[in-house]
This record gives C-alpha cells, sequence and structure tokens, in this order.
C-alpha cells in the first residue's frame, strides 16, 4: 500500500510540474506573441486559467501529505499526549467533513458543468471543476490514513502536532548536514 501511495504522489508531483512548465510557456509565449507579433493563441489564456485551478487542488493534496498547510499549534503544543490525540482527531475529522463537503458540492455542480462549455476552447467544464472529486477523495483518504493509524497508537507524541514549523525544518536539515 506505501508503494501505491508513493506512487500516486510522485505521479501528482510529475504532473504538476508538467502543468506548471505547460501554463508558463503559454503565458510566456503568448506575451511573446503580443509584444513581438501584434498577435496571440486566444486558447492560451483560458487554459492556462483552467491549469491553474488543478495545480491549487493538486498541491493542496501535496501539502497535506507532506503537513505543510498553515496551522496553529499554539494550543495544541500545551495540552498532555491525550489532549493533543483528542484534538488531531477532532481536526482531522473537520477536515473529512470539509472533504465530504467538497465531494458533494462538486457531484450537485456535475450536471450543470457537464453542459457547460468553456468559451474558448469548448472543453466541458465538468473536467475543470472535475479536479474537486480528486481533491476531496485523496485528501480524504489522507485523513483516513490519519485517523486508522490514531486508532492503532502508531503516532508518537510529536507527529500529533500537524504542522510544521520552518525553523524547526531549518533545524532538522542543519542536523542532518552536520553528521
Amino acid at each position: 500500500m506505501k508503494k501505491l501511495n508513493d506512487l500516486f504522489f510522485r505521479l501528482a508531483e510529475i504532473l504538476l510540474v508538467t502543468m506548471l512548465t505547460a501554463m508558463v510557456i503559454m503565458v510566456f509565449g503568448n506575451v511573446v506573441l503580443r509584444y513581438g507579433f501584434n498577435d496571440g493563441i486566444i486558447s492560451s489564456e483560458e487554459l492556462s486559467r483552467f491549469l491553474f485551478i488543478w495545480i491549487t487542488f493538486l498541491g493542496a493534496i501535496v501539502a497535506m501529505r507532506e503537513n505543510a498547510h498553515l496551522g496553529l499549534d499554539s494550543i495544541v503544543r500545551l495540552v498532555p499526549r491525550m489532549g493533543k490525540k483528542i484534538m488531531f482527531a477532532i481536526s482531522n475529522l473537520l477536515m473529512f467533513g470539509c472533504c465530504v463537503l467538497m465531494f458533494y458540492g462538486t457531484y450537485k455542480q456535475h450536471g450543470i458543468n457537464a453542459t457547460t462549455l468553456s468559451p474558448v476552447t469548448g472543453i466541458p467544464m465538468s473536467w475543470v471543476y472535475g479536479v474537486g472529486y480528486v481533491a476531496s477523495v485523496a485528501m480524504g483518504l489522507l485523513i483516513l490514513g490519519k485517523l486508522v493509524r490514531l486508532a492503532l497508537g502508531q503516532y508518537q507524541e510529536g507527529e500529533l502536532i500537524q504542522v510544521q514549523d520552518s525553523e524547526d525544518a531549518a533545524e532538522a536539515r542543519l542536523a542532518g548536514e552536520t553528521r
């Protein structure tokens, strides 16, 4: 299961790089064409916007795996281990609820988005906003995995704080370099 999980996130990272590269090429190419030749690629602006939507959601999935999202941990750090476990469970259950709502909202909009075409490229908008399915399912599975690990007692106390301070990460990198 870990190999499958790692493969999914490796593919997500490759897809993110590919999408960002395509977006940069389209935008830069369009700028050059507009200023240099007084012409442009009509669909590049729209496709760049669509890629940006997908990059945002896929990036959020990758960031969630790495606990890179912003968070407030000042209270969590003060409570004992059992309090940390309870807060961990509550926060993950709330995030799972948000994933359920995002999936449900995407599902409710799917019919409308499937029949609505983008103005320039004619792509069904369900392909653009269908990333809500991908993000909600992927994040939901990550959260369920965390809750299962919590129920099985597989977390150390430090892991119950789901925020990575940039100072902590820098210190860890420095400690690794001096060994």
